[in-house]
């Protein structure tokens, strides 16, 4: 049994996945070897036993597993100080915001008025801003402001609270 917060868990996580894939990568090499038809395949075969490679697999995968459930329970069962949010909603809710923000910038930095192109056409046209750019850009700094709460509240969170894992590393 481990006790790590969740930044420390993604970077276990993520060092077990880089051996999982090592370890099958190796087991490749080592699966198949090519010799020529006037070579003894006996003198030229590597030490490969497939058992224990797939057994090295699954405890590799055992922990992988154990690993991203505590990472699941601890998401859906911690809150975000400050957004009344558990972790797996705050993930859903910054991509959210994100978008919002990116819609929002467009709106703030346009004009109430401005003349389009018209090829080949004697006629100007204008398009016209039904709403006012102080609005977009009030509720854009809204935005940002919230975005910015949910981020920083989410890094504290990973790094300040804890969970237990059982796994031995």
């Amino acid at each position: 049994m481990i006790t790590v917060t969740s930044a420390e868990a993604a970077k276990i996580l993520q060092k077990l996945n880089d051996e999982r894939n090592a370890l099958l990568e190796r087991e490749d090499q080592l699966a198949w070897f090519l010799c020529a038809s006037t070579e003894d395949p006996e003198a030229n075969r590597p030490e490969y036993d497939m058992a224990e490679y797939h057994e090295k697999l699954r405890d590799l995968e055992a922990k992988i597993r154990a690993v991203k459930h505590a990472i699941n329970v601890f998401n859906m069962t911690h809150e975000v100080e400050g957004l009344s949010m558990t972790i797996d909603q705050v993930l859903v809710y910054i991509p959210q915001l994100s978008e919002q923000k990116r819609y929002l910038r467009a709106k703030a930095q346009s004009m109430p008025k401005e003349r389009q192109d018209t090829m080949n056409s004697p006629i100007i046209d204008y398009r016209y801003a039904n709403f006012d750019p102080a609005d977009a850009r009030t509720e854009y700094d809204r935005v940002s402001s919230l975005l910015a709460k949910a981020q920083l509240g989410l890094d504290k969170v990973n790094q300040t609270q804890t969970m237990e894992i059982d796994i031995t590393l």
